[in-house]
């Protein structure tokens, strides 16, 4: 039996996800990060001959990595959309080759996984030496607005509270998980995005349209009363709207990367390997303690 515990219905999730494809989804969160993505490959003094893109939800990673790709872009993904190269079963076991790709990318796919560590191990072996991976998700600091508004609605009409919006990794939790994985040089870092809408029912609208609603495991999921719907709205208005009347929904991209080891890389020194001391490089007497 696996030890991974299922915290995300991963079934649910593809299956929300394939009805937002076949609609109009809303692509801003989308298109923020790829043009966030094409601005961090341009700081990198290489081009890439194999890179892959793992379960974007749609072509918007890929056509930022074309003019930086000498050898094309494989798509791939667990949900079928137009130009997917190769369709899996899962994503958190999507199959990868060994030392198949120098360039691994994904743009807000893999918030519902529930093995990352499991999948960035997978990442890792994929990548050629000194190849790299770039992600970014959507991190814990997203939609805090929701998530307190609908946990007081609960707990105020009907005394107990359910989980209705599914728990995010922290953009540090994220950073350790790339070092566990194996990954050189790994650096976490989150673009913080403030979206104002109408009212909270057209932010709920939103995310059901991105297939972003609650996908956790049915063990966790309950209906949500009425009531408890338009006391939850109530306090959103009460306490996140603006002047205008509009209200403000918080998303957070975490941006995560790290490198296949490789020797050119950059490592640290060993302790005590310093040919000066500190005292003289900074230029500071050594400190002599009290005098009797």
């Amino acid at each position: 039996m696996s030890s991974v515990p299922e915290i995300f219905d991963r079934a649910l999730a593809r299956r929300r996800l394939a009805r937002a494809l076949d609609g109009d989804p809303p692509r801003f969160l989308l298109a923020r990060a790829a043009e966030d993505l094409a601005d961090r490959l341009a700081t990198i003094r290489r081009r890439f001959s194999a890179a892959l893109d793992l379960g974007t939800p749609g072509s918007e990673a890929a056509d930022a990595l074309a003019p930086l790709v000498d050898g094309g872009v494989c798509r791939l993904g667990d949900v079928a959309s137009p130009g997917l190269d190769r369709l899996v079963d899962d994503l958190e076991a999507p199959g990868l080759q060994p030392e198949s790709h120098d360039l691994v990318v994904s743009l807000l796919a893999l918030q519902t996984i529930n093995d990352l560590p499991g999948l960035f191990v997978q990442v890792r072996r994929a990548l050629k030496a000194d190849g790299l991976f770039l992600a970014a998700m959507i991190g814990g600091a997203s939609l805090t607005e929701l998530r307190s508004c609908l946990l007081e609605a609960e707990e105020e009409t009907t005394g107990g509270a359910a989980p209705r919006v599914s728990p995010l990794v922290d953009v540090r939790s994220l950073g350790q998980l790339l070092q566990r994985a194996g990954l050189a040089l790994p650096v976490a870092d989150s673009d913080v995005v403030t979206v104002r809408y109408p009212d909270a029912l057209a932010l709920m609208r939103d995310l059901r349209a991105m297939g972003a609603g609650n996908v956790l495991a049915a063990s966790a999921r309950r209906p949500l009363r009425r009531a408890t719907l338009m006391r939850a709205l109530d306090l959103y208005q009460q306490r996140f709207a603006d002047a205008d009347g509009r209200v403000r929904a918080t998303f957070e991209i975490v941006w995560l990367s790290g490198w296949a080891p490789h020797e050119s890389q950059q490592k640290p020194l060993k302790p005590g390997s310093a040919q000066m001391r500190l005292a003289d490089a900074l230029k500071v007497k050594d400190y002599e303690g009290p005098r009797e």
